[in-house]
């Protein structure tokens, strides 16, 4: 580690769960975030914060002026840009020494399983079930770490799901693919602004704690957030052996 990194994360370094072993392996870490928007706002700034080495991004959508009451990583000035893009710039004025990945494309299954494969850990910050159950599906196969986190109205949560725990869940023991479920849109339900910037917070610090291998991670354990209460509850999710997903999976 150089002297400009000793100076730069010290605040990290300083903590006893952390230390310069630990800062080394977030400079080394790989994050995949799939989602632009809300969510993904302060995992990416506070990912880049912390010194994540590489983050690759995805979302195929672009900056849109509605988005702003929310997705502090954007801004009036790159309203119609797309939104990988703007986020790189935010990055790049925390952090200029991460190396951004920016994939302006929508993340099926077969680049979810490319890139899943490279990452160290996921964080899904989208918005639709489909996506959702691709992602968790590509962490079973490649055993890596998912940090999923949703958002609506004025309730939010977060869970982690980590195949290498040979008793955690995965995101379909919770939600099975073959269930029919409504999908609900900021665009038509709302969402409180701080909202999602507190459980993106979240994501961005149980991926830390993945990284660095700290603290009790949330791990078949559902946060769910109250917004107006501003009240969490934690309920513990058992994995399911009859799981179409992680019940079938195997090692690679």
């Amino acid at each position: 580690m150089l002297d400009d990194d000793l100076l730069r994360y010290s605040r990290h370094i300083l903590l006893n769960e952390i230390g310069i072993e630990g800062q080394e392996r977030i400079l080394q870490a790989h994050a995949l975030i799939i989602g632009a928007g809300g969510l993904c706002s302060p995992v990416a700034l506070y990912l880049s914060s912390a010194g994540f080495g590489h983050i690759t991004v995805v979302d195929d959508d672009t900056v849109d002026v509605t988005n702003l009451q929310r997705q502090i990583a954007h801004t009036e000035a790159r309203v119609g840009q797309p939104k990988v893009d703007s986020l790189k710039t935010a990055m790049a004025e925390i952090n200029s020494q991460v190396a951004v990945t920016a994939l302006q494309t929508r993340a099926d299954a077969a680049l979810l399983d490319t890139l899943v494969a490279q990452a160290d850990v996921v964080l899904d910050c989208c918005d639709n079930f489909a996506t959702r159950h691709a992602i968790n599906a590509a962490c079973v196969a490649h055993h890596k770490p998912l940090v999923s986190g949703a958002a609506i109205r004025m309730d939010g949560q977060v869970c982690v799901y980590d195949q290498r725990d040979a008793a955690s869940p995965c995101y379909a023991c919770l939600f099975p693919p073959d269930e029919t479920l409504e999908e609900t849109r900021c665009a038509t339900m709302g969402v409180f602004a701080p909202l999602v910037g507190i459980i993106g917070t979240l994501q961005a610090a149980e991926a830390l704690k993945l990284i660095c291998g700290i603290g009790q991670p949330l791990t078949g354990r559902l946060l769910m957030l109250d917004g107006r209460a501003m009240a969490f509850t934690e309920v513990r999710i058992q994995r399911n052996p009859a799981c179409p997903v992680c019940g079938q999976a195997t090692s690679v």
